[in-house]
């Protein structure tokens, strides 16, 4: 039977993945995951190859102490109020207006030097708001695995590249896909599974430097093929039906209907 075997979240979008043990899935995703952004000097939302530095940055939101902190690889921290009291702005998430403030702190300054731009921190209005289309997104390691091999490489693929909410063990590989409309309980959550995950640039990059070392697109497109609409398809995305605790560990499987 398949089961989870790893978590990803992060509090800032593009930043360093956390693992930890076990997150609380409700209707917007896991409780605290991108809970908030980073948008450029003009308030557009800072995503995609350009960000991929970022994900050298480890970001921590402590937020019963409402703190937010940025380490970064050099050791480098800086931290402060994660108080939304800045301007307010609306950013594009693939044509979804979000409406967000600046989070102003001193983390503005290391984290323009480190990518070289001006960088804001912002959080949404609404909890949730910046996940990229669904809330859950899932993939099997057989998969990571499958493509790896097939795609030329002699070492294990780490799958943090992908940046799956739910990594799975025990499938076989692409098995998550013909899961598209089922019901799906993954311990105390019940998700339906929906369509493919259209992949980018940022999964050439190694999850810990943001540095390419794996070509990760010629792979899927020579693996995988193109969908209908000419995207990318690796992992696929899922909706939260009744909202639980999901931890490493807890079984999956396929609900009746």
């Amino acid at each position: 039977m398949p089961s989870v075997a790893r978590l990803n979240v992060t509090p800032v979008k593009a930043t360093r993945l956390h693992h930890p043990v076990r997150v609380r899935l409700g209707p917007r995703g896991a409780e605290g995951d991108r809970a908030f952004f980073l948008v450029d000097g003009a308030g557009r939302r800072f995503s995609g190859p350009r960000a991929a530095r970022m994900m050298a940055v480890r970001a921590e939101h402590d937020p019963e102490e409402g703190t937010l902190r940025f380490a970064f690889p050099d050791g480098t921290e800086v931290a402060g109020p994660a108080d939304a009291n800045g301007p307010a702005l609306v950013a594009d998430f693939w044509g979804r207006p979000v409406p967000a403030r600046i989070v102003p702190g001193p983390w503005e300054e290391a984290l323009s030097d480190f990518a070289g731009q001006a960088l804001r921190v912002a959080r949404p209005d609404r909890p949730g708001d910046a996940v990229d289309v669904h809330p859950v997104t899932i993939v099997s390691l057989a998969s990571v695995e499958d493509l790896a091999r097939r795609g030329g490489v002699d070492r294990r693929l780490d799958p943090g590249r992908f940046r799956m909410l739910v990594e799975l063990e025990g499938c076989s590989a692409y098995e998550e896909d013909g899961w598209t409309g089922r019901l799906v309980a993954v311990g105390g959550a019940v998700l339906r599974a929906g369509g493919p995950v259209p992949r980018c640039a940022v999964t050439t990059k190694d999850p810990r430097t943001g540095e390419t070392d794996f070509p990760t697109l010629e792979a899927i497109e020579r693996v995988r093929g193109r969908t209908a609409g000419g995207k990318l398809p690796f992992g696929i995305y899922a909706d939260v039906v009744e909202p639980g605790v999901v931890t490493v560990g807890d079984p999956v499987h396929l609900l009746q209907g």
